[in-house]
């Protein structure tokens, strides 16, 4: 079976540490001043891709997409180490502060440009925004149906795909035809590992603008083809500048803080049943619980 899959992964910034300077003065994120890390759920998606790859082997493809500034082309290498087959890196100066409707446009229009395609996957939401927009969105954008909140691709037969949903409310087993758009749940299985042998071969592969500033010889690139990444510009994917970065985001970031509960006040007692009863009591009041 020939399959061409297409995942949507970002580079997004360890929301874990966040800072007082985790925000510029223009409502965007200061990515230069956090830990950048591949968006947890995407490469849940990245798994459930490779593990496509490896059951239609015979002519499968995992090619990953993502945009950012020039450093997120560490997420296709992150990939191409775990078993994708290439990748488009969008960077652009005009992509800059892109909220879910220009991000979404963009990487729409990118994947006009890549053309044929059987299915995307891509993570239910990055954890720098938590909106769960972007990929409904570019299946809007693309004119396919899509399958949210997946936990397994089962199966895919007679031009149908086979998807388990994982919801609050329960399991669901649907079906969707291709070409369609799927988002994968955290709950999925992990990632695997960086293979040894794929490091090796990768290593070394990079964008245009990173082989410019390396001095690492150019005829490798010459000799060995694959480590060649595509680097893609508004004007490459012939996108229309005002509907990208900050020029087409009606949604603006007013601020960002780190919010940490701490506990104020503390009672100690012993494990008597009055004591217990008491507590109950008062959590049951003060509406903590009840």
């Amino acid at each position: 079976m020939s399959l061409k899959i297409i995942v949507l992964a970002k580079q997004v910034p360890d929301t874990r540490n966040v800072g007082k300077d985790a925000m510029k003065e223009d409502g965007t994120v200061n990515r230069a001043a956090l830990p950048a890390i591949f968006n947890p759920e995407d490469l849940n998606a990245l798994e459930q891709a490779l593990r496509l790859k490896e059951r239609y082997s015979d002519s499968c493809t995992v090619t990953l997409l993502t945009m950012g500034p020039p450093r997120a082309a560490e997420i296709i290498r992150e990939g191409l180490f775990r078993g994708a087959d290439g990748g488009y890196l969008l960077t652009d100066r005009a992509f800059a502060g892109a909220d879910t409707l220009a991000t979404s446009y963009a990487l729409s229009m990118a994947i006009k440009k890549i053309g044929n395609f059987d299915v995307i996957i891509s993570g239910r939401q990055a954890i720098d925004g938590d909106t769960a927009q972007v990929g409904p969105q570019v299946a809007e954008k693309l004119g396919i149906p899509q399958i949210t909140y997946a936990e397994e691709i089962q199966s895919i037969e007679n031009g149908k795909i086979t998807v388990k949903r994982r919801l609050e409310r329960g399991i669901e087993i649907v079906k969707g035809k291709m070409p369609l758009l799927i988002t994968v749940n955290g709950s999925a299985p992990d990632c695997r590992p960086r293979n040894a042998k794929l490091i090796q071969k990768y290593k070394y592969a990079q964008t245009p603008s990173e082989k410019q500033a390396s001095d690492i010889d150019k005829q490798l690139y010459e000799t060995r083809p694959y480590l060649n990444l595509n680097e893609w510009s508004v004007k490459d994917v012939s996108a229309d500048v005002t509907q990208c970065g900050l020029s087409g985001s009606p949604t603006k970031v007013k601020k960002i803080e780190s919010v940490v509960f701490q506990a104020k006040e503390n009672k100690t007692m012993d494990a008597s049943d009055r004591n217990i009863e008491e507590l109950m009591i008062e959590l049951i009041s003060n509406h903590t619980i009840g």
